[in-house]
Order: structure tokens, then C-alpha cells, then sequence
């Protein structure tokens, strides 16, 4: 670690190669963090969002970018890591299949446990509680209540360093986080944010995921640079 990021206050990043995470690495840029961000080769279907994660990682110049290996497609459960589960393409009811049980809790606790070893007290995430597919690990309780229990947790939290789980995206539209991001510089086109990329990292437009980030660019008025298959 360089003398210059002891002296910056240090954050723990989620960078999924998304649109949301990616606006949350600048907003946290923009704060003054020195930025140390976290992916997860988790057994997703594609490793289009990996590589659109350290596209975005070196575009912004975090300090260090981490992937962590995991096996959740080994519990299976979801769409996302189950390849015999197809991916919905038109708006369903209830919480959709594309949610991976236990996934932000997971990423969360790693991001924790990375943060203590950095010194770091502020773990940012990019859920969000207005435009979304209704995932209960994505609401504003699940947010709080894994501060409460960072802070229960770890050594850092008892000796009275607690940590903040910062999800500045929580009660935006898709909209104004597109809006922000481009206010604050970010390259949209290296992101990825389909359920089902190809493995040059292009859409296929049908997904839940697609079209909340097709109507949010419409409705900021900005020209969505997603490639498509």
C-alpha cells in the first residue's frame, strides 16, 4: 500500500461490471475514497460481467481490484448460476428466479472481512430499492441490519471502529443513477448489465435486467450505448 492511500480515507467496493456499481465506484471517487473494489466469479452463467468489472476497475483507477472465487452454482437455486433454470424474459410476479439465495450477504460478509484487513470503515454497495426486481437483499432492513452485525462481528467493530454499509443508490430511479454516472464521468459502454451476455459482453434486450437499464437511459434522456446479439 502506497503512502499516499495511507493517508485517504480507504472504502470496499461490490463492482458487479453493472451500471449501478460502476456510478457507485465514481460516486465514491468523488467523495475522496481511495477505492478498493471486490468482484465474484460465483458460477454466474457468463464471465461477461467479470471482465466488464476490471474494464471498469482500470477505466477509474481503483487502487486494487479483487476477484474472489466462490461455488454458489454448487447450491444452485437460481437462474443466474443454474443453466438448466432459463432466464425469464418477460415481467413476472413475486421475487424472480434470477435471484441467487444468499448472494449479497455473502458478497457483503467478504467485502467485511477485506475491509478490516485494509483499515477500511466504509463498504459501499450498489443496491437499490426503487428500480429493481424485487429482491429482498436489495431493501434498505437488509442493508442495516448487516451494519448492525459487521459491527457485532468483528474485532474492528468491538474495539469501537465500526463500519458503515453505504448504498447511495438505495431510493434513486435508474434514471437519476444514469444521470449521476454521467454527471460524474462514467463510461456506461464498458458496463454489462444482462442476465445472459454473450461472451463479448453483448445484451440480449429481453431480460428484467435490459430493461431496467433500457427504460432508465430513455427516461434520463441519454443515448444507451448496450450492444446487443
Amino acid at each position: 500500500m502506497t503512502e499516499h492511500t495511507m493517508d485517504q480515507k480507504r472504502a470496499v467496493i461490490l463492482l458487479s461490471g453493472g451500471l449501478d456499481s460502476a456510478t457507485v465506484v465514481a460516486m465514491a471517487q468523488a467523495q475522496g475514497y481511495s477505492c478498493y473494489t471486490m468482484s465474484f466469479d460465483y458460477g454466474q452463467r457468463h464471465r461477461a460481467e467479470l471482465n466488464a468489472a476490471a474494464r471498469v476497475a482500470r477505466d477509474m483507477g481503483v487502487v486494487e481490484h479483487k476477484v474472489i472465487g466462490l461455488n454458489l452454482n454448487g447450491i444452485g437455486g437460481s437462474a443466474l448460476t443454474d443453466s438448466s433454470i432459463d432466464v425469464p424474459e418477460t415481467p413476472g410476479e413475486g421475487i424472480p428466479v434470477t435471484y441467487v439465495p444468499a448472494r449479497n450477504t455473502v458478497f457483503l460478509s467478504l467485502a467485511l472481512g477485506w475491509a478490516e484487513v485494509l483499515h477500511a470503515r466504509d463498504i459501499f454497495i450498489g443496491v437499490n430499492a426503487v428500480d429493481y426486481s424485487g429482491y429482498p437483499d436489495c431493501r434498505p432492513e437488509f442493508v442495516e441490519s448487516f451494519e448492525r452485525m459487521a459491527n457485532l462481528a468483528t474485532k474492528a467493530g468491538v474495539e469501537g471502529q465500526g463500519f458503515r454499509i453505504l448504498a447511495p443508490l438505495q431510493n434513486l430511479s435508474k434514471a437519476d443513477i444514469v444521470k449521476a454516472g454521467v454527471g460524474l464521468g462514467v463510461d456506461y459502454s464498458l458496463t454489462v448489465s444482462c442476465y445472459q451476455a454473450d461472451d463479448d459482453g453483448r445484451a440480449c434486450g429481453k431480460c428484467d435486467s435490459c430493461r431496467l437499464r433500457a427504460e432508465g437511459f430513455q427516461a434520463a434522456g441519454i443515448t444507451d450505448p448496450t450492444r446487443y446479439f
